[in-house]
């Protein structure tokens, strides 16, 4: 199945051209590559949030495949689905999906459901693809979404990502596509982030999924993040840098409705 652009022309430009200059904008010059274990990148329009990612994408030696999990907003699909066959397309290019790395993460674990449908129409991690076309065009990626899934769940996830991709051989990174705390004051958005992003560096997953339970911080790929954190330490991790967190309230002004943005490389 050749799984075709959801949100071109709303989150980001319908314009091969335009979308192109735009992702390349984006990227800053210079920037110094490392090799990454995983990262934690926002999905809003790229108008929003594209700054963010693109110091994380420009950031990472491009990777053979990028395992990408992040929320259901749909609400469509099984409660943890990934495309295991095919390929994305978006204005700039396509990528194929990494069956065999895909059948070996399913092979490990029973909470991961082959499902399309899931995928048909969200935006969490098809927003991550202009980017990755235009750093590592001949990677390929493996596509989760979550919409519920318990602590313990997320935990077996993450070591079931962490066994396939230790076993594939290849280069990998497991990317969480994130927001962070929605329509609140920016006030309150960088105090509940903060509170957030410092279990994020500090590699916990378990103390990210209490936090923000505990506070009610609305980050809607907090399930996802806890995942890449889980996978992350499996595959030995020892380090989590915060490249920049920014909101809304920079692009559109409104200071009493902001949604957070953030991004992490870690190695």
């Amino acid at each position: 199945m050749k799984r075709k652009a959801a949100v071109a022309g709303s989150f980001y430009s319908g314009s091969n051209t335009e979308l192109k200059q735009h992702v390349a904008s984006l990227m800053p010059e210079g920037a110094v590559r490392r090799k990454v274990i995983a990262a934690m990148s926002p999905h809003a329009g790229l108008i929003y949030s594209g700054s963010v990612a693109g110091l994380v994408y420009s950031g990472m030696e491009p990777p053979d495949t990028f395992v990408l999990l992040g929320p259901n907003h749909t609400g469509m699909g099984a409660k943890v689905a990934m495309m295991a066959e095919g390929s994305w397309e978006i204005p700039t290019g396509s990528l194929e999906i990494d069956g065999g790395l895909a059948e070996s993460i399913a092979s490990r674990t029973d909470i991961v459901s082959r499902d399309e449908d899931a995928h048909i129409h969200e935006h969490s991690l098809e927003v991550q693809l202009p980017f990755i076309i235009e750093t590592a065009p001949g990677a390929r990626i493996v596509p989760i979404t979550i919409m519920s899934a318990s602590l313990e769940e997320l935990i077996e996830l993450g070591i079931a990502v962490a066994s396939a991709v230790r076993e594939s051989g290849t280069s990998v990174v497991v990317v969480a596509s994130t927001d962070m705390s929605h329509f609140i004051s920016e006030k309150e958005a960088r105090e509940l982030d903060q509170h957030a992003l410092d279990r994020v560096l500090d590699l916990d997953p378990r103390g990210l999924y209490h936090k923000v339970l505990e506070e009610g911080i609305t980050m809607c790929g907090f399930m996802p993040t806890v995942a890449m954190l889980a996978a992350s330490k499996e595959l030995g991790a020892t380090r989590a840098e915060l490249l920049r967190y920014t909101t809304s309230a920079e692009v559109s002004g409104d200071f009493e409705k902001v949604v957070g943005y953030a991004g992490v490389l870690i190695s």
